[in-house]
């Protein structure tokens, strides 16, 4: 029986401790991934704290006169929130927490609620609470550049020059530390308008303040959900690193509790063999 119970032990040690070795591995890449990305994040992230204080300007350097569905906002009462969650898996609750505070901030207006989805994981999710989604955009690499930023800004641009929504919002996971994140909700379109009792001197635009307002909302939308999902992959990684680590530390108490399991085993098939020839040994007598 103790022989059988051994080769139990032993085979579940096996199994444990080749999947430390990928969790392990797992934790490592990333951390490499999460280096890299921290990198880029904190260069763009300079880039948007100068660009926020040049659009603000420009906000306040458009005439009262001049009306625009970018600043000024259309008739439609549709929301568009753009979600960002992961393509792959074993990130800890990074999914189900952008998700959970989605769905809370959605089913405040659901029947005017849509949602964009970026990242595979965020179907089976949605799909739980019933909500689909107008359109998904998959496979984002782990170094997210202003070419998957444009696919997304085209796609929702489009949608608000036409009228289909009205307001649009970005959902991430904003990156603080490897053991702080927060989901936020910020919002894209439209830019706002303060208008004031006394307006300063206008600049003049070339081509015309039409032609420029159509091409700012283009690069600052483009930035803003570029530092987004730069925040939301480098919330990942941080999540993911996290969680194989955690993973790892588990994975060693379970094999130390079974090695200690075999021991006494061991121990004590041993001991009954030495009883048993003691035994022996007295009946020769």
């Amino acid at each position: 029986m103790a022989g059988a119970g051994l080769i139990e032990i032993k085979g579940r040690i096996r199994s444990i401790t080749n999947t430390k070795k990928i969790t392990k591995a797992m934790g490592l890449v990333a951390t490499a991934k999460l280096r890299k990305t921290r990198v880029k994040l904190e260069v763009n992230s300079k880039y948007n704290t100068y660009f926020d204080e040049a659009i603000k300007e420009v906000l306040e350097g458009f005439p009262p006169e001049t009306y625009n569905i970018y600043t000024h906002g259309n008739e439609s009462k549709k929301k568009l929130y753009i979600v960002l969650t992961s393509d792959s898996g074993l990130c800890g609750g990074f999914n189900s927490n952008i998700v959970n505070n989605t769905v809370t901030e959605l089913s405040k207006d659901r029947e005017n609620s849509l949602i964009l989805l970026v990242g595979q994981k965020g179907r089976a999710y949605f799909k739980r609470y019933k909500y689909e989604s107008v359109a998904e955009f998959v496979d984002i690499p782990d170094l997210p550049s202003i070419t998957e930023a444009y696919m997304i800004t085209n796609h929702v641009l489009d949608m608000y020059e036409k009228g289909e929504i009205g307001e649009v919002y970005i959902s991430f996971t904003k990156f603080i530390s490897t053991v702080n994140q927060n989901v936020e909700f910020k919002r894209l379109l439209p830019l706002g308008y303060n208008e004031k009792d006394e307006m300063k001197e206008y600049v003049i635009l070339e081509p015309g303040i039409v032609e420029f307002v159509i091409e700012t909302v283009k690069v600052n939308i483009n930035r803003q959900v570029l530092n987004c999902m730069l925040n939301a992959k480098a919330s990942e990684q941080g999540s993911r690193m996290a969680a194989m680590d955690g993973a790892t530390r588990n994975a060693d108490e379970i094999l130390e509790n079974l090695k200690l399991k075999y021991n006494r085993i061991r121990q004590g098939a041993i001991t009954q063999e030495i009883s048993e020839i003691v035994g022996g040994a007295e009946a020769q007598k």
